[in-house]
């Protein structure tokens, strides 16, 4: 690592809170990276604003000459595709997704007529589902150095019997999954808990560092 140290931008997920991406922080704090873990409405406003106004700032508030990773959970990916679609980022590092619904999930296919759905999960919630036109589907392939950890273990029955194939309960694992990634790894974890998990956290390390996830 150089003396001017790493940035990271942590992004939660969609109705969690910068708490839920905590541990992270400070495992991340621990080595030495300067760590910004991000607090933003994800439930009051659509993708495209949540990205310029969660990102933008935490951009400028990373020191000029510092590489700057992103750590993300959920909506947190989609968010950093959001941006980058539109704007550059000059001396981007690298992104690690925690269950990215990539290619959308099919939960709000399912449940966003369910009464209560958008007052819960907002105009960001609606936005990712499977279709054509949703806004994961919209982005395009990944042109950034990224690596995708995926759970295989769901802690809700009737909401993976809406997902096709292995899911972590929100996501499947087929749908994390992003054209131009560079690594991807499936691990035996929840899309609650995940960024919490001390494993998702080695990995997450080791992929800031190695460019690549751990394996045996």
């Amino acid at each position: 690592m150089s003396s001017i140290a790493d940035s990271v931008i942590l992004l939660h997920g969609l109705a969690r809170s910068d708490w839920s991406m905590a541990k992270i922080e400070k495992a991340l704090t621990r080595e030495g990276y300067c760590v910004q873990n991000i607090n933003y409405d994800s439930t009051r406003k659509n993708i495209e604003t949540l990205a310029e106004e969660a990102i933008g700032p935490a951009l400028e508030a990373c020191p000029d000459e510092a590489r700057v990773h992103f750590v993300t959970h959920s909506l947190g990916g989609i968010l950093v595709r959001q941006y980058l679609q539109h704007q550059q980022i000059g001396n981007l590092g690298r992104v690690v997704m925690l269950g990215p619904p990539n290619k959308g999930s099919e939960v709000v296919d399912n449940l966003r007529d369910f009464p209560g759905f958008h007052f819960f999960h907002g105009d960001a919630g609606l936005e990712l589902g499977t279709g054509e036109t949703s806004v994961p589907n919209r982005l395009g392939h990944a042109n950034f150095d990224l690596g995708i950890i995926a759970g295989t273990r769901s802690i809700n029955i009737l909401l993976s019997r809406m997902i096709p194939g292995v899911d972590d309960g929100k996501v499947s694992v087929e749908n994390t999954r992003l054209p131009g990634m560079s690594d991807h790894l499936e691990m035996d974890v929840t899309h609650t808990f995940m960024m919490r998990d001390d494993k998702v956290i080695e990995q997450v390390i080791h992929y800031l560092q190695q460019g690549r996830f751990k394996r045996e």
